[in-house]
């Protein structure tokens, strides 16, 4: 009895890792599809890298509103029907996307994509973290994380393979996919047993455990900037810079991008199994030093070997840093708002750090692209390791078994 227990419980926690690694990884793919395909998306609806940008920061921007509405659902009402809704919508504002007649159409329905991206992490990173072994956590961590980095990979293979032969519209239906993964959700993953045994009852002890923890929520807002500004800055105009500054063309720019992804996914697996040994401190500050150092061969190669070895380094240390934050951030968090604080402050750093592919795009009117992306990388490298060091964590802790 004892072995077939243990048995389901692992068949439960990998289906809910399984799911959460894949709503991420699709959720990245309909959003870095914009990435991928941003000049030519400019040049249909006749608009500037700049003005597309805006299009990245509107996204990045609606998140929390996302985040907001689906966290206090996932508190209030367990996590898997708030997941599911939330692919499912997303999944039909992505397929519209690539059926907008104009420029203004089109930033009206990123915005609505940020609000479905943005519910997508905190829940289902607060499903899967709440059923894994603890002494695994971090390593699951860094494996559901990346997602976000096999997004990107597969966004850009899309781009290598189909742009050339459909263009950019066709690539948008195939945003569409998420919304099977509602099934599997609701076939194969159970509900949350931590959820269920700490739930509160009703929105107004809800609302008192959100506000008791407001110090926790500022923290995580502030490390979540930092860590954004890192991501997004050294992603979200990559392909751009490959274009402006070498001159490549969309399949060359993919095959990069796509092995620099390659590179994060490594980087998250090995750093969320670091963290696991000597604390999720300790492995962003390593990750984000390293990262530093990186910052030559990334912006300034000096020949293509350089560029390929750079863009996969940058991405191993950048998202090894972010393979910790699932597990982080669900250990910081009380049981009761796992659902909610996490997810909602991750998005309010995304909110803040929302303005870095538009900060990059601006400045590169005055400056090279590559002096516009190693100054905005280092100085949020050491925002970043300085966030994390004047942090706390609960590394290990055990989930359900408070007050």
């Amino acid at each position: 009895m004892n072995t077939e227990s243990s048995a389901g419980a692992a068949n439960d926690h990998r289906a809910a890792v399984l799911a959460g690694f894949l709503g991420w990884m699709l959720d990245a793919f309909d959003f870095f599809l914009v990435v991928t395909c941003l000049t030519a998306i400019g040049r249909e609806f006749h608009q500037s890298d700049a003005a597309m940008a805006f299009s990245l920061t509107l996204t990045l921007a609606f998140r929390p509103v996302g985040a907001f509405l689906f966290g206090l659902l996932a508190d209030r009402y367990g996590r898997r029907l708030p997941l599911m809704i939330d692919l499912v919508f997303y999944s039909v504002v992505e397929v519209a996307s690539g059926l907008a007649p104009n420029y203004n159409t089109f930033l009206f329905l990123r915005a609505l994509f940020g609000v479905g991206m943005g519910g997508e992490w905190g829940v289902g990173a607060s499903l899967a973290m709440e059923k894994v072994p603890p002494r695994l956590r971090g390593l699951l961590s860094g494996l559901l994380q990346q997602g976000y980095a096999a997004g990107f990979l597969l966004a850009a293979l899309a781009n290598y393979f189909l742009f050339d032969r459909f263009g950019w519209r066709p690539l948008f239906f195939l945003g569409g996919l998420p919304a099977l993964l509602a099934l599997f959700i609701r076939s194969r993953v159970k509900e949350s047993e931590v959820w269920e045994k700490r739930r509160e009852r009703d929105w107004s002890r809800l609302g008192d455990a959100i506000l008791a923890n407001w110090k926790l929520f500022f923290y995580i807002v502030f490390l979540m900037a930092m860590m954004n500004f890192a991501s997004h800055g050294t992603q979200d105009m990559y392909p751009t810079f490959l274009e402006r500054q070498w001159g490549m063309a969309p399949g060359a720019r993919s095959l990069i991008t796509a092995l620099s992804m390659v590179g994060a996914i490594a980087g998250g697996v090995v750093f969320g199994l670091f963290s696991d040994r000597r604390g999720r401190r300790r492995a962003i500050i390593t990750a984000m030093v390293l990262a530093v150092a990186m910052i030559p061969l990334w912006a300034f190669p000096p020949n293509l070997f350089v560029l390929i070895a750079g863009a996969f380094l940058m991405q191993f240390f950048v998202q090894g840093a972010w393979g910790v934050i699932p597990a982080h951030l669900s250990e910081l968090s009380p049981d009761a708002i796992r659902g909610f604080l996490p997810g909602f402050a991750y998005q309010c750093g995304v909110l803040l750090a929302s303005v870095s592919a538009l900060i990059e795009a601006l400045l590169a009117r005055s400056i090279p692209y590559q002096w516009a992306m190693a100054a905005t990388a280092l100085l949020v490298f050491l925002g970043v390791a300085l966030a994390a060091g004047f942090g706390r964590e609960k590394r290990g802790i055990s989930f359900g078994g408070e007050g």
